[in-house]
Protein backbone atom coordinates (compact mmCIF):
# COMPACT_ATOMS: atom_id res chain seq x y z
CA UNK A 1 0.00 0.00 0.00
CA UNK A 2 1.25 2.95 -0.78
CA UNK A 3 0.35 6.38 1.29
CA UNK A 4 2.60 8.70 -1.00
CA UNK A 5 5.12 11.44 1.17
CA UNK A 6 4.19 11.88 4.60
CA UNK A 7 5.37 15.35 5.79
CA UNK A 8 5.93 16.45 9.35
CA UNK A 9 5.22 20.05 10.53
CA UNK A 10 7.37 19.79 14.02
CA UNK A 11 9.60 16.34 15.19
CA UNK A 12 7.38 13.50 16.58
CA UNK A 13 6.65 12.52 20.32
CA UNK A 14 4.77 10.68 22.29
CA UNK A 15 2.40 11.78 24.71
CA UNK A 16 -0.13 10.28 27.28
CA UNK A 17 -1.92 11.74 30.38
CA UNK A 18 -3.98 11.16 33.27
CA UNK A 19 -5.82 12.77 36.30
CA UNK A 20 -4.44 10.94 39.36
CA UNK A 21 -6.45 12.07 42.21
CA UNK A 22 -3.52 12.25 44.92
CA UNK A 23 -1.06 15.29 45.76
CA UNK A 24 1.49 16.09 43.33
CA UNK A 25 3.94 15.07 45.82
CA UNK A 26 2.50 11.62 45.71
CA UNK A 27 2.10 11.09 42.28
CA UNK A 28 5.96 12.32 42.09
CA UNK A 29 7.35 10.13 44.65
CA UNK A 30 5.35 6.97 42.92
CA UNK A 31 7.65 7.30 39.88
CA UNK A 32 10.87 9.06 41.70
CA UNK A 33 10.86 5.75 44.08
CA UNK A 34 12.04 2.59 42.89
CA UNK A 35 9.97 0.68 45.59
CA UNK A 36 6.51 2.22 44.69
CA UNK A 37 7.16 2.29 40.94
CA UNK A 38 8.28 -1.24 40.49
CA UNK A 39 4.52 -2.20 42.05
CA UNK A 40 2.94 -0.57 38.67
CA UNK A 41 5.61 -0.33 35.68
CA UNK A 42 9.11 -1.56 36.24
CA UNK A 43 10.12 -4.79 37.95
CA UNK A 44 12.95 -3.75 39.60
CA UNK A 45 15.42 -0.30 39.37
CA UNK A 46 19.26 -0.16 40.17
CA UNK A 47 18.11 3.63 42.18
CA UNK A 48 15.74 6.49 42.71
CA UNK A 49 15.25 9.47 40.15
CA UNK A 50 17.65 11.43 41.90
CA UNK A 51 19.38 14.45 39.29
CA UNK A 52 22.42 12.64 38.00
CA UNK A 53 21.67 9.02 38.39
CA UNK A 54 22.58 6.23 36.09
CA UNK A 55 20.11 3.59 36.64
CA UNK A 56 19.46 0.26 35.05
CA UNK A 57 15.71 -0.90 34.85
CA UNK A 58 14.16 -4.51 34.37
CA UNK A 59 10.37 -5.93 32.97
CA UNK A 60 11.31 -9.40 34.53
CA UNK A 61 8.33 -10.65 32.75
CA UNK A 62 9.84 -9.21 29.23
CA UNK A 63 13.18 -10.17 30.42
CA UNK A 64 13.93 -6.50 28.95
CA UNK A 65 16.18 -3.92 30.81
CA UNK A 66 17.52 -0.35 29.99
CA UNK A 67 19.81 2.31 30.75
CA UNK A 68 18.49 5.17 31.91
CA UNK A 69 20.43 8.63 32.82
CA UNK A 70 18.28 11.18 35.00
CA UNK A 71 18.92 14.68 33.57
CA UNK A 72 16.49 17.01 35.52
CA UNK A 73 14.54 16.24 38.72
CA UNK A 74 12.53 19.21 40.19
CA UNK A 75 10.93 17.95 43.34
CA UNK A 76 7.10 16.99 42.95
CA UNK A 77 6.93 18.86 39.43
CA UNK A 78 8.86 17.30 37.21
CA UNK A 79 11.26 14.53 35.93
CA UNK A 80 13.56 14.21 32.97
CA UNK A 81 15.42 10.94 31.68
CA UNK A 82 17.47 9.92 28.78
CA UNK A 83 16.95 5.99 27.53
CA UNK A 84 17.89 4.26 24.59
CA UNK A 85 14.59 2.06 24.18
CA UNK A 86 14.60 0.76 20.44
CA UNK A 87 18.65 1.19 20.77
CA UNK A 88 18.11 4.86 20.25
CA UNK A 89 18.30 7.60 22.44
CA UNK A 90 15.12 9.42 23.50
CA UNK A 91 13.93 11.89 26.14
CA UNK A 92 11.61 11.06 28.40
CA UNK A 93 9.52 13.89 30.95
CA UNK A 94 7.35 13.46 33.23
CA UNK A 95 4.77 16.57 34.74
CA UNK A 96 3.34 16.49 38.03
CA UNK A 97 0.59 19.48 37.44
CA UNK A 98 -1.92 19.93 41.30
CA UNK A 99 -4.94 19.53 39.82
CA UNK A 100 -8.22 20.61 41.85
CA UNK A 101 -8.06 19.74 45.45
CA UNK A 102 -5.69 16.74 46.33
CA UNK A 103 -5.58 15.54 42.42
CA UNK A 104 -2.72 15.60 40.17
CA UNK A 105 -2.68 15.99 36.12
CA UNK A 106 0.56 13.92 34.98
CA UNK A 107 1.79 14.12 31.62
CA UNK A 108 4.48 11.80 29.94
CA UNK A 109 5.90 12.73 26.78
CA UNK A 110 9.19 11.10 24.94
CA UNK A 111 11.01 12.63 22.05
CA UNK A 112 14.13 12.11 19.51
CA UNK A 113 12.60 9.68 17.77
CA UNK A 114 14.65 8.85 14.61
CA UNK A 115 14.08 6.51 11.66
CA UNK A 116 11.76 5.45 8.86
CA UNK A 117 8.41 7.23 8.72
CA UNK A 118 7.29 3.25 9.69
CA UNK A 119 9.46 2.73 12.13
CA UNK A 120 8.89 6.13 14.17
CA UNK A 121 5.00 5.73 14.06
CA UNK A 122 5.30 2.21 15.33
CA UNK A 123 7.88 3.31 17.89
CA UNK A 124 5.28 6.05 19.16
CA UNK A 125 2.21 3.75 18.78
CA UNK A 126 3.90 1.59 21.62
CA UNK A 127 5.14 4.00 23.36
CA UNK A 128 2.32 5.94 23.82
CA UNK A 129 0.30 2.82 24.89
CA UNK A 130 2.54 1.28 27.26
CA UNK A 131 2.70 5.24 29.15
CA UNK A 132 -0.64 4.54 29.41
CA UNK A 133 -0.68 1.43 30.41
CA UNK A 134 1.39 2.69 33.33
CA UNK A 135 -0.49 5.48 34.18
CA UNK A 136 -3.54 3.59 34.60
CA UNK A 137 -1.52 1.18 36.75
CA UNK A 138 -0.27 4.15 38.38
CA UNK A 139 -4.15 5.23 39.14
CA UNK A 140 -5.34 1.88 40.36
CA UNK A 141 -2.57 1.92 43.27
CA UNK A 142 -2.52 5.39 44.00
CA UNK A 143 -5.88 6.21 44.93
CA UNK A 144 -7.68 2.44 45.25
CA UNK A 145 -4.42 0.86 46.33
CA UNK A 146 -4.75 -2.08 43.87
CA UNK A 147 -2.44 -3.67 42.00
CA UNK A 148 -3.34 -4.56 38.24
CA UNK A 149 -0.31 -6.15 36.51
CA UNK A 150 -1.27 -4.23 33.86
CA UNK A 151 2.10 -3.50 32.65
CA UNK A 152 3.16 -7.37 32.66
CA UNK A 153 -0.19 -8.45 31.40
CA UNK A 154 0.45 -5.95 28.53
CA UNK A 155 1.47 -8.05 26.25
CA UNK A 156 1.30 -11.76 27.15
CA UNK A 157 3.34 -14.58 26.00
Amino acid sequence: MSVGKLDLAQAPAAYACMIVRRPAAEAFQAFADPAVTARFWYSRSSGPMVAGADLRWEWETYGASVEVRVKEVREGRLIRFEWRSYEQPTTVELRFTPHAEDATFVEVSESGFQGSVDDTVRWINDTVGGFSTALCAMKALLEHGVELNAVADHHPA
